[in-house]
């Protein structure tokens, strides 16, 4: 059983509550990590009618002197987004209070973390066109122990850890091409994160969250 611990009075973590309050680098950072053909959309211009709300959760967990991120990867399945790596999250229901509550609701259903989290702020949503969702990113830190994960084998197929150590390191930065589809290739800068190729949405979530830590 984790035990508490006084995580949210580390300096790093008020650091970046401090920041969370300020302006965010925004889609600009966002797009330093977005693939070749990927169009920039002013989602303020969306109808509702255009796309789908969710929420994902990155999550700060302790490990030593770092911090780490945990990502899920997901089962091949005929979809969009078969296969990849994403942070904890999904699709808004109708019983979710509020978008931060379906992460939450999200996290502890795919990987067994409900417990001891603080949600320090929102980063900037993004849209995903392919299919139509509007992802709301945001940042908690695990506020105990060394967590126990329960990952959902139906949903995650392997979980991996990102240390916010190598999230700045720029040799964790590839360029590569993806097929997401059959016969659709994509030329995008990814992460490398225990030699898996996180790209897309994640990657452009995760650039965004990089800028803060500078």
């Amino acid at each position: 059983m984790p035990t508490f611990v006084a995580v949210l009075t580390h300096p790093f973590i008020q650091n970046l509550n401090t920041r969370l309050k300020q302006p965010l680098p925004g889609i600009e950072a966002q797009f330093e990590m977005a693939h070749i053909n990927r169009e920039k959309i002013d989602i303020s211009n969306l109808n509702i009618s255009d796309y789908r709300k969710s929420a994902v959760l990155l999550l700060l967990i302790k490990r030593g002197a770092d911090f780490i991120i945990p990502l899920t990867e997901r089962h091949s399945y005929k979809g969009v987004h078969s296969g990849q790596i994403s942070l904890p999250g999904g699709k808004q229901d109708l019983n979710d209070a509020d978008l931060m509550q379906t992460a939450l609701r999200e996290c502890k259903e795919e990987i067994g973390l409900g417990d001891y989290i603080e949600v320090l702020g929102e980063l900037t949503p993004v849209f995903i066109p392919v299919s139509k969702f509007i992802v709301h990113p945001y940042v908690a830190v695990f506020n105990s122990s060394e967590p126990m994960y329960n990952l959902d084998a139906t949903e995650v197929k392997s979980l991996l850890e990102l240390s916010t150590a190598d999230l700045i390191n720029p040799a964790l930065v590839n360029h590569t091409t993806v097929e997401p589809s059959p016969g659709y290739k994509l030329k995008t800068p990814y992460f490398d994160v225990q030699g898996k190729i996180v790209w897309g949405a994640t990657a452009m979530i995760l650039s965004e969250f990089k800028k803060l830590l500078y």
